[in-house]
């Protein structure tokens, strides 16, 4: 398929292209139709909302609030009332703005704090939230805030007004694309070469969300769920596009033709990165068993991005380096390729002098990174799940200002009201309950509607206070049964509590069937129990400590003035779900990036110590640019005004970053040079068992008899192992493999170096030399008729690799 893309480049590049603009033309067309549809089956507030829904059906639309304060006087001053009451009127005439209640009409004397200094007034559209066109809403803001003057402040609250003081779109992902088209620059040293992951990963994201779109015309698709796919979208397009085209950078400058480059390298990292993004989605259909319908969409949106983004890199990648050809090197590797020819295979620098570091001391680097994590995971103790409202938003915006303007008017319970809802006439028991109740405010009983009764309590405490939960438990366990009658607890506040309630129980099944899905991958893939059983520890490692760092900043406000992220708070109950499955999709992308380079070494060598190193030298700085543009493009989306989408971004960059620089370069490779070669264990009676799935190229088979006896006779390999001083070298482990990594022979070298290794016949051979002492090599080679002479020279600190 890739030779197909590279040599038919323009009909890919066209029917990509077409796809494109093509979805994006529907989509603008239909428009959108996001929902957020929190259904929780069984629960009390669930019960609540049907009974509301039975006695008020027709009371669809936002409730936005208009809030005024005072410096001096009262809001019922004369003076007051001739400034707000024209703009309330104004805004009640506006098309679109169903009704408007305010303090000044006969029914509205609640709507006064007791001191006279605060005021509000509620603005009900005809239409839901995210519905209401964005105009309406500044045109609502822009004649109520006009409304201001000395010693009268007027802010607005409301999930409408919150709409319009988020960033423009588009912002926080213009951001990560500038941020990660730096780091590949840096990384590549070539223009053309960082285009590419980019030109992948805004194909990807833009097919993706426009089909997101689409597909919110047919099932229930959260707002959030764009924002999220696009976080990922981008995070994978780009990390998967920059695994590719550095191998097949590197194999041109190693002497392949450009299409044969692009064809290996679509074969063993295209491989891959089928592999990872399968095993992305798959932690991402992990949502599904939560039975969580607002996550379903978020499933929809964030593995078609997925998916999307991974054909991309499978398609329409290889095309492009069609177009580019050699100019996907820098100019200055192009003239060294034709000045010098082509580079040695090897990895050599800081990524092989670390890879040997940890090789010489694998306990104190095992440990030093447990210790590290260790620390960073403390806070994930003190986790309290909930859910986040204005009240954390930025200090400086209309509606963090309004919720704190109506907090202190009219108690910090009162942005957070309690509904107990029941069906039935009789309810002065219940009134005297709720009256007499620690923690209730004040509360008021509305008129019987089809025989539906709803008493509004309003808590002493916030909405996200710890005190309020426990009032909530207190109605339901001990209040309503007192007053012998059927009554559910609902409102927002009670809808977050039940929210965070089921999510938690339901969590440990969650994490208990994406780990063991990732683990029946590893497992079929590498053919190892002990590397599914390390991904899974890792990965449990990696979400421990980047929930930790969660807790720290948003719920105990470490750093949240510096960020700009408003007020700390409970961390929202379905971040958890979402961020687990990102996490352990992208921890999953750098365990098989970096364990398939080793298992690729592994089978060609059999030495897992060689296959450890090699594979941390050759994938480790790869990795870590990966991860750097990962960090860049969640940390971006702090700028996208949505607190979900922020917590997410932050969470999900220290998870990368903590997974790439600590976990997959210092512990993972420390692990599994302590467990040796048991690292690629697997009963005989499981191999027989499991399907084949192979994420390296298929091993050739060995040349059998009747080749060898019509190739010709035996021959052999000679030679002398020597330091680059010249100085022989002895005892180094001298294997010989065929080209599909089966060992053919082993020796060690003698006294002055000498080895001789025999050959069953001619052909393409592995000959791979390592000493303890010494870095290691493997080379390819040709051997005729006759013995084939052959010195090798190793170096100490350099770590040469088979490709």
């Amino acid at each position: 398929m890739a030779r197909w893309c590279y040599r038919h480049r323009l009909v890919v590049l066209l029917l990509w292209v077409g796809a494109l603009f093509g979805l994006g033309f529907s989509a603008s067309t239909a428009g959108t139709n996001y929902a957020n549809v929190f259904s929780l089956p069984d629960t009390d507030s669930k019960s609540a909302y049907d009974l509301m829904e039975k006695a008020f059906p027709n009371t669809s639309g936002d409730t936005d609030t208009v809030v005024w304060k005072v410096d001096e006087g009262s809001v019922r001053d004369q003076a007051v009332r001739d400034r707000i009451r024209p703009v309330l009127d104004d805004i009640a005439k506006m098309p679109g703005v169903g009704a408007v209640t305010t303090p000044y009409d006969a029914r509205g004397a609640a709507q006064v704090s007791r001191d006279g200094t605060i005021a509000y007034a509620q603005v009900t559209f005809v239409k839901r939230a995210n519905e209401v066109p964005k105009e309406l809403v500044q045109d609502v803001v822009d004649t109520a805030q006009g409304a201001e003057r000395a010693g009268l402040q007027v802010e607005l609250g409301g999930q409408a007004i919150q709409r319009v003081q988020e960033p423009p779109q588009g912002l926080s992902e213009g951001v990560g694309i500038v941020a990660a088209a730096i780091v590949l620059f840096l990384a590549f040293g070539s223009f053309f070469a960082m285009t590419l992951p980019i030109a992948i990963a805004v194909f990807g994201v833009g097919t993706g969300l426009f089909a997101t779109q689409l597909l919110s015309h047919t099932t229930d698709v959260p707002d959030i769920a764009p924002l999220l796919a696009s976080l990922i979208g981008l995070g994978v397009g780009i990390d998967y596009a920059l695994f590719i085209v550095t191998r097949h950078r590197k194999g041109i400058q190693r002497g392949l033709d450009p299409e044969e480059a692009a064809v290996t390298a679509l074969n063993t990292s295209g491989r891959a990165v089928l592999f990872a993004g399968g095993t992305v989605c798959i932690a991402l259909a992990g949502m599904l068993v939560t039975r969580l319908r607002f996550l379903d969409g978020v499933v929809i949106g964030t593995s078609l991005t997925v998916v999307l983004s991974v054909l991309a890199a499978t398609t329409l990648l290889p095309a492009l380096l069609g177009f580019l050809g050699p100019r996907v090197l820098s100019r200055r590797q192009r003239r060294r390729l034709a000045a010098q020819g082509p580079e040695p295979e090897g990895a050599s620098g800081l990524a092989a002098r670390w890879s040997t570091a940890v090789q010489k001391r694998p306990r104190r680097t095992a440990a030093l990174a447990l210790v590290f994590m260790a620390v960073l995971a403390v806070p994930v103790l003190s986790l309290r799940l909930g859910a986040t409202d204005q009240g954390n938003d930025d200090a400086s915006t209309t509606t963090r200002k309004a919720y704190d303007l109506l907090a202190e008017g009219f108690g910090p319970g009162f942005n957070g009201p309690l509904q107990v809802v029941t069906e039935g006439r009789e309810t002065s028991a219940l009134v005297k309950g709720l009256q007499d109740t620690p923690g209730v405010a004040r509360m008021a009983a509305l008129p019987p509607a089809q025989g539906v009764t709803v008493i509004q309590v309003v808590p002493t405490t916030s909405p996200q206070s710890v005190e309020t939960d426990r009032l909530i438990d207190r109605l339901r366990d001990d209040v309503i049964p007192k007053a012998g009658v059927e009554a559910h607890v609902g409102g927002v506040t009670a809808v977050s509590k039940d929210f965070s309630t089921v999510t938690g129980d339901r969590l440990p099944l969650f994490i208990a069937t994406i780990i063991g899905l990732g683990f029946l991958l590893l497992l079929v893939a590498f053919r190892s129990l002990v590397v599914p059983l390390t991904a899974a520890l890792m990965n449990l490692i990696a979400a421990a400590a980047s929930f930790g760092v969660l807790v720290a900043i948003f719920q105990w406000g470490w750093g949240l003035e510096l960020l700009g992220l408003g007020k700390e708070g409970p961390i929202n109950a379905f971040l958890p779900v979402i961020m687990l499955s990102l996490l352990f999709g992208l921890s999953m992308d750098y365990q098989v990036f970096l364990v398939s380079r080793m298992h690729e070494e592994w089978v060609h060598t059999r030495d897992n110590a060689r296959a450890v190193r090699v594979g941390l030298a050759e994938t480790s700085r790869v990795i870590n640019s990966a991860a750097l543009i990962m960090v860049c493009v969640f940390m971006a989306f702090v700028l996208s005004g949505d607190s979900g989408a922020a917590v997410a971004g932050v969470g999900l960059a220290a998870a990368v970053a903590l997974d790439a620089f600590i976990l997959r370069t210092a512990l993972v490779p420390a692990a599994m040079h302590l467990l040796g070669d048991s690292n690629w264990w697997l009963p005989k009676g499981l191999e027989k068992r499991l399907p084949h799935l192979a994420v390296e190229p298929k091993e050739e088979a060995a040349p059998s008899p009747g080749a060898r006896a019509a190739g010709g006779p035996a021959s052999a390999v000679h030679g002398f192992v020597r330091t680059a001083d010249g100085e022989p070298v002895e005892g180094a482990a001298v294997t010989l493999l065929s080209g599909g990594g089966r060992q053919l022979d082993r020796v060690e070298s003698l006294a002055d170096g000498s080895y001789i290794v025999s050959v069953p016949a001619p052909g393409t051979y592995l000959l791979a030399t390592t000493a303890p002492t010494y870095g290691s090599r493997a080379r390819h080679v040709e051997v005729g008729e006759g013995p084939l002479v052959y010195d090798v020279e190793l170096v100490e600190g350099e770590v040469d690799a088979v490709s």
